[in-house]
């Protein structure tokens, strides 16, 4: 009889570390997840090592050919790095971990927590949130970062900072989506019923189950942070020179396109297209994984 009894307990107590290896399984399984994961691997490893293996070089005439020591290769740092900064400040991916047992140990991002207290509570506060989060994102997003870095200057650690919260609304009203499916559920109700608060359920027992979208999302996200850090330096808002950044490499060089000078603009583009095309099949073959 206790033995019998202890067995369910057992594969109970099993079930989340067993799900867990069984999406880990499903993405090393996915062709569309690990062609991503190769690609973003290459452009971190050129963020990383870039300027060991093809050392800082000036500008090269225009009447270079291309060369085996091509620029794209250290301009990966600035780009990857700033955008990459600029997605967790906005999603609080380093606070909620997927593969980790709940309740979380660390605090969600404001962004999160926001989204989890207008999906939850709902009514005036769920209103007046949305109305201004519709109004946020009623404008173009790269518009709205160039008036903010235009009042606060231009730094590498303003553009983060400003991506990051113009960003954060599109993750708020992820999780508010996400939330509003599971505040229904039985186990919702249960903790209530035990006298939980309010604050211990939407922390402890919603934010763990509302990950998956999260990581979606904050994943998509990254991919529009590469091009808007990309685009606010080509227009000379973002990442400041003398950095090789992506965005400044081809605002130097986009004249000379007429010229037959070709090459000047197209492997700098090709890099970002590159590690756009890379996370987005980062963020499919995740979304995959979570919905099998």
């Amino acid at each position: 009889m206790t033995a019998t009894a202890e067995a369910p307990a057992a594969r109970d107590a099993s079930s989340p570390k067993a799900a867990r290896r069984e999406r880990l399984q499903l993405l090393l399984r996915s062709a569309t997840f690990l062609t991503g994961a190769v690609i973003v691997a290459f452009w971190v490893f050129c963020a990383a090592f870039g300027e060991l293996m093809v050392p800082t070089i000036p500008m090269p005439s225009i009447s270079s050919a291309p060369s085996t020591r091509p620029r794209p290769i250290t301009g990966s740092g600035p780009t990857s790095w700033g955008a990459t900064c600029s997605a967790v400040s906005s999603s609080g991916l380093t606070t909620s971990w997927p593969w980790r047992r709940s309740p979380p140990s660390s605090a969600p991002s404001w962004a999160q927590a926001l989204g989890l207290l207008t999906g939850y509570v709902r009514g005036f506060i769920d209103d007046a949130v949305g109305r201004l989060v519709d109004a946020v994102l009623a404008l173009p997003l790269v518009i709205i970062a160039l008036l903010a870095l235009a009042a606060l200057g231009s730094s590498n650690v303003t553009v983060v900072i400003v991506i990051g919260v113009v960003f954060a609304p599109i993750i708020a009203r992820t999780v508010r989506s996400a939330v509003l499916s599971e505040r229904e559920l039985d186990y919702i109700a249960a903790a209530r019923l035990r006298g939980e608060g309010s604050l211990y359920i939407m922390f402890a027992e919603i934010l763990p189950n509302v990950i998956p979208p999260i990581l979606v999302e904050s994943t998509v996200r990254l991919g529009y942070a590469i091009f808007t850090v990309a685009t606010l330096s080509f227009i000379g808002f973002g990442i400041q020179p003398p950095s090789p950044d992506w965005g400044l490499a081809i605002s130097a060089s986009y004249g000379l396109i007429n010229g037959g000078y070709w090459w000047t603009v197209l492997f700098d583009a090709l890099a970002i297209a590159s590690l756009v095309v890379g996370v987005n099949l980062l963020a499919d073959g995740i979304q995959a994984a979570f919905e099998t």
